[in-house]
């Protein structure tokens, strides 16, 4: 069956019509085509990788090169037509998976941190109040003693630098942001809604106005990260403005750089401890998140399912959500559709399709999938990564 007349990629679920200003509201195309040159190289390299593993053919690739060839000239010629649309679709991972998501977010940033380190640790010292020091003083051999790993080689520029300092509570408030983010996914995990993890009484409170409350914790050091990296956020663009209009050489508004950088690494340093305390005493649910996986999150699956088969992407995917459509229809999850009800929708769709979460994880097994074999090569990735920081 085809895709519906709407043309758009997930129109085999919705029967109504989006509201004009949603759908300019929602859509990104008018900045992103400036990157069309790039998208239809990462496309054609993704169709060749489906070539590789025999999805597509020799000619079905080659007509797709050509195809997305035929797409560039228009871009180049001004003469492609936009046509907008939205996009959807939930799935199950392992929890394992997502932690690991947090954990090499947090590796990149140790990487980050080395870095910065070594770009900033320059010495000043010899550099008098701006113009140098007239007396032969060896500053290579100070930076060497002090444990620098070269000098700022401009005095007029030296006396003046605080990006030892910027650079600094920059990449203390990528770090935060980090943390903030995972500190809200376990603000909502650990709600009565979900329920898939519960913190140790160390880092958590009861209520003391709420009867309700008696027997749930207050997530109070995920909500004191999360509202900190704010707190380090605006510390790094208060100093950054502090220094953006300042003229060459020294000026007294640079000692507004020493206050917020010493309370900066306190947070940081502070909060990074107390998120390792968080996470290691930590309750974990598996039940309770087994318990919220919901049939419709396998959609993809049947769209996959059908893509092996050899149907088209974009058909397989409008079939799928006439399935969705269908349960919602009859009120019934997913899986309780009988192999008629399927047939119904599309005759492709055999009887040897089951749905099934851990079938579904399992089949994820590409570099960064959420299939067991995955996972633990990213776990293996991040021990390396430690090990070399």
């Amino acid at each position: 069956m085809p895709p519906s007349d709407t043309g758009k990629l997930w129109g085999g679920r919705f029967s109504g019509s989006v509201d004009p200003l949603m759908v300019e509201y929602n859509q990104s195309i008018y900045y992103d085509r400036i990157f069309y040159k790039q998208d239809i190289a990462g496309s054609i390299a993704w169709a060749r990788a489906n070539k590789n593993v025999g999805i597509l053919s020799d000619d079905e690739y080659k007509r797709i090169v050509e195809g997305l060839k035929e797409v560039e000239k228009e871009w180049e010629d001004n003469t492609f037509e936009i046509k907008p649309g939205i996009d959807e679709n939930a799935q199950p991972v392992r929890w394992s998976h997502w932690l690991c998501s947090y954990a090499l977010a947090f590796a990149s940033d140790l990487e980050r941190l080395l870095e910065v380190t070594k770009r900033v640790n320059k010495s000043p010292l010899g550099c008098g109040a701006l113009a140098g020091n007239p007396f032969g003083v060896d500053r290579d051999a100070i930076a060497k003693e002090l444990g620098f790993e070269g000098l700022l080689m401009n005095s007029l520029g030296a006396v003046a630098d605080r990006k030892f300092a910027l650079e600094t509570m920059q990449w203390a408030a990528e770090l935060m942001t980090d943390i903030s983010r995972i500190s809200e996914d376990l603000i909502l995990y650990g709600s009565a809604q979900y329920g898939f993890v519960r913190l140790a009484d160390a880092y958590s409170t009861g209520s003391s106005l709420m009867p309700q409350k008696a027997n749930q914790k207050n997530s109070d050091s995920l909500e004191l990260l999360r509202g900190k990296s704010g707190r380090v956020i605006g510390q790094m663009v208060g100093l950054n403005c502090t220094i953006k209009g300042l003229p060459s050489t020294y000026n007294k508004d640079l000692q507004e750089s020493v206050e917020p950088l010493i309370d900066c690494v306190k947070t940081v340093s502070d909060s990074v401890r107390i998120l390792n305390g968080v996470i290691s005493t930590l309750d974990i649910f598996p039940n309770k998140m087994l318990a919220a996986l919901e049939p419709g999150m396998l959609a993809t699956d049947l769209a996959d399912y059908l893509v092996k088969k050899g149907v088209p992407f974009r058909e397989a995917h409008h079939v799928s959500g006439q399935v969705v459509s269908l349960t919602e229809s009859k009120g019934i999850a997913m899986d309780q559709l009988s192999h008629k009800d399927l047939q119904g929708v599309d005759r492709r769709l055999g009887s040897d399709f089951v749905f099934d979460y851990e079938s579904s994880v399992e089949m994820r097994t590409s570099k960064g999938g959420t299939s067991k074999s995955s996972v633990r090569e990213q776990i293996e990735l991040l021990k390396t990564l430690v090990s070399e920081s």
